[in-house]
């Protein structure tokens, strides 16, 4: 589209607009995605997408905007705080066995729909400024390479946990993209600032950050809990704790996110005590009250069956000595044939936790180091 107001002074303008919207920051890149593409195809041959093969249909689409939405001229992309004030920090729950954690990002309402949302009103804003264009709104909804577009406009640098990190807000910010036909002038890249630290790479439970930036999805507990359909492979199950949805661990551990900045938009608030709940209570929701508890949120996505799935590892975590060992027991018993075959493939995996493994060496074990 050719404009007829100035381009860098309509730049500055769609900044503004943005922040309006509650948008942390807004940045301009163009569409060159290219020097992501090896590296892609890199991770995809070595088996790193586990069982995602979406990824591989869509093959490089991700990285070319201007074939997905044709016309594309610039990416604006934008970042959202999404850390949420609680009662209880994440290191507390984490320390409970107890206790269910829940990833902090899910806690509120489903950012997908809320980032695209007011992405859209953004572009209504441009529209009204400049006539009808062409744009599409993204949030982590289609084969876009957000990091990339994210580091290329300036916004931050990938870490080596494979997230994008900002000096000024650490990596607690979910990102968005407005795929434009305007010709605007682009904000240049960031330099690389995690130096040696290997903070994240060393705090993974499970080993699945296998190199600078590259993360095998088949030994992430975010992978693990959300994306794969299939059972749990048993000798990840002990280094889960209790994480049932997702994983923050090198986000917790990372220097970067001393300057994270709590969220002020209430959307993303912890919602039905999410941010600190009981392993038990949670695993005995019937599916009722999982729809209606989840609605509104990412968390219904991975659907009743493998929230339970999720929360029998968690059980099975909890060690036999513990004061809610004897419960947690109970409440796998009582719900063995309730949700199906894998459900109860991973109850009995639980039950025979509680009742037979000594906490401590089961453990060690599960990280190669058994003692003796």
């Amino acid at each position: 589209m050719t404009l007829t107001r100035e381009p860098a002074e309509l730049k500055r303008q769609i900044v503004e607009w943005a922040e309006e919207l509650g948008f942390t920051d807004a940045r301009i890149t163009d569409t060159d995605l290219s020097r992501y593409e090896q590296g892609f195809k890199d991770w995809l041959a070595a088996g790193h997408a586990g069982s995602m093969s979406y990824l591989e249909r869509h093959g490089l689409l991700r990285f070319r905007p201007e074939e997905l939405v044709p016309g594309t001229r610039r990416v604006l992309m934008v970042s959202r705080d999404y850390l949420p004030p609680e009662s209880t920090g994440p290191r507390e729950v984490l320390g409970d066995p107890a206790s269910a954690y829940v990833s902090r990002y899910a806690l509120g309402r489903d950012y997908h729909k809320l980032i695209r949302k007011r992405l859209a009103q953004l572009a209504r804003r441009i529209s009204d400024e400049v006539g009808p264009f062409t744009y599409r709104a993204f949030c982590d909804s289609a084969p876009v390479y957000e990091t990339g577009l994210a580091e290329r406009a300036g916004l931050g640098w990938k870490g080596k946990h494979s997230l994008v990190l900002n000096r000024s807000g650490g990596s607690w910010f979910f990102l968005g993209a407005l795929f434009l036909d305007l010709d605007l002038p682009v904000d240049q890249p960031v330099g690389d600032h995690c130096g040696t630290c290997t903070a994240c790479i060393d705090v993974c439970p499970t080993g699945a950050i296998v190199a600078d930036g590259v993360v095998d999805a088949r030994r992430c507990i975010s992978y693990l809990t959300i994306e794969a359909d299939e059972d749990i492979p048993e000798s990840l199950r002990p280094l889960m704790g209790n994480r049932i949805y997702g994983c923050d661990d090198c986000q917790l551990v990372c220097p970067w996110n001393r300057f994270a900045r709590l969220t002020g938009d209430r959307d993303f608030h912890a919602r039905h005590g999410l941010d600190a709940p009981d392993l038990i209570e949670l695993f005995q929701w019937d599916e009722a009250t999982f729809l209606q508890r989840t609605e509104g949120s990412a968390i219904r996505r991975i659907g009743w069956r493998r929230w339970r799935r999720n929360l029998a590892v968690a059980l099975g975590n909890v060690p036999p000595d513990h004061g809610k060992a004897a419960e947690a027991r109970q409440a796998l018993q009582a719900e063995l044939g309730v949700a199906g075959d894998q459900v109860d493939r991973h109850i009995r995996w639980a039950l025979g936790r509680l009742e037979h493994a000594p906490f401590g060496v089961a453990l060690a074990q599960a990280r190669g180091r058994a003692p003796g």
